[in-house]
């Protein structure tokens, strides 16, 4: 009977060891793949605890935590550090019973550590964790600085803007219409239902719409584009008119720089986004420089770096979600997105004597196909070189 008993715990043991670790696994992955968005994310935290001088250390504290999270999920697990990205977005209250579930399963490894059989011996658990957070770092920055190997935001490449901005109204949230009347100086709600048509005492206050029930909500909601223009008169910068629209439907292809911030825009290869305005300009493609910056910032850049460019005012974290790199590159046509490129994956346009039409950079691989075979050389590269550990250490056991 205890000898049964024992199987059964040891089942449950690596059962729950399985599950705790690819949880880790899974959310330091998908964390690694946007480590900038994570690093938004704790920016959102800071903001609401009133702690915006900690904003330099959100990027590198993100960047510590994805890759310690990511090697805790091949090696020991612990205590929940984060959820999930924007790969799979789940509620607070979901979060909570997450966390809760897995704490309950780390208590139940701590009390059961015993019962685990590594899947390394103790000589190579070391070249594990080593060669774990190497990866880890090598993969977040490679996703950080060139394109991520998967997008999930909806801003990917083939992605219609302006039907993202738009749900089926019969999925939208369900309205009601409240009628204020009053009566005697006290003031009452009446729906259409209800409403006291026959008692003329009542004398009419207000209306307002009321939510019974929440629909689906727009995948984009905050994208609204102002140009920002010098003036001659007086040499300063302004924001002008609305050009939403304008940009939406533009029917050629348009160069879109995506620097939330100009201020703190990588300039090493600004040569490069020159390159791509020159282009841009020899083949009549329009080409603009949007961020959230105000227009004295960009009257202060603009005049130590006479680009030329185009400014366009846009909600920060809207710029955010369309490219994390800063500054990145996109290439847009009727508001679809065609292409897009980060920091360090900018082509080099003064070497491209083609239109755009006649050019590879408008035809990128098949989004997702693309994003499988990239998810597989990843895959290939982590655990190739584990199984070669492990295979060398059957062999030094069997001499």
């Amino acid at each position: 009977m205890s000898n049964s008993r024992g199987k059964i715990v040891v089942f449950l043991v690596e059962c729950t060891r399985l599950l705790v670790g690819a949880t880790f696994l899974f959310s330091g992955f998908v964390k690694a793949i946007d480590p900038s968005g994570f690093a938004y994310k704790i920016e959102d935290y800071l903001i609401a605890f009133q702690l915006v001088e900690l904003f330099p250390l959100a990027l590198p504290v993100a960047l510590l935590m994805v890759v310690a999270e990511f090697a805790l999920g091949v090696t020991n697990p612990v205590e929940d550090c984060g959820c999930f990205g924007d790969a799979f977005i789940i509620s607070n209250w979901q979060t909570f019973y997450k966390n809760l579930l897995l704490l309950l399963g780390t208590l139940f490894l701590m009390l059961n550590w015993r019962r685990m059989k590594p899947l390394f011996s103790r000589e190579s658990v070391s070249l594990v964790a080593i060669f774990t957070l190497v990866f880890g770092f090598l993969f977040s920055f490679y996703n950080l600085f060139y394109y991520p190997i998967m997008d999930f935001r909806p801003y990917h490449v083939g992605a219609n803007i302006p039907g993202q901005m738009q749900v089926d109204p019969e999925k939208g949230d369900l309205l009601e219409t409240i009628f204020i009347y009053r009566k005697e100086g006290v003031e009452q709600e009446f729906t259409e239902e209800n409403l006291p048509w026959e008692d003329s005492t009542w004398t009419y206050v207000d209306a307002r719409m009321r939510v019974v029930q929440e629909g689906e909500k727009p995948a984009i909601e905050d994208f609204a584009l102002a140009a920002i223009s010098r003036d001659d008169s007086d040499g300063g910068w302004y924001v002008g008119g609305d050009v939403t629209d304008l940009i939406l439907s533009e029917p050629s292809y348009q160069f879109l720089i995506i620097a939330y911030s100009l201020e703190g825009a990588r300039e090493r290869r600004l040569d490069r986004f020159i390159d791509a305005r020159s282009y841009a300009e020899a083949h009549g493609y329009p080409f603009y420089l949007l961020t959230a910056s105000t227009p004295q910032e960009v009257g202060n850049w603009e005049r130590r770096h006479q680009t030329c460019f185009q400014f366009i005012q846009a909600d920060e974290r809207e710029l955010k979600t369309m490219i994390r790199s800063q500054p990145g590159l996109m290439l847009l046509k009727g508001g679809v997105v065609i292409n897009k490129w980060g920091y360090l994956g900018i082509p080099r346009f003064n070497e491209v004597n083609t239109s755009l039409d006649d050019s590879p950079l408008v035809s990128p691989p098949d989004r997702k196909r693309a994003e499988a075979g990239r998810l597989g050389i990843t895959a290939l590269l982590f655990v190739v070189p584990l199984l070669l550990l492990k295979g060398r250490e059957r062999r030094l056991l069997k001499h």
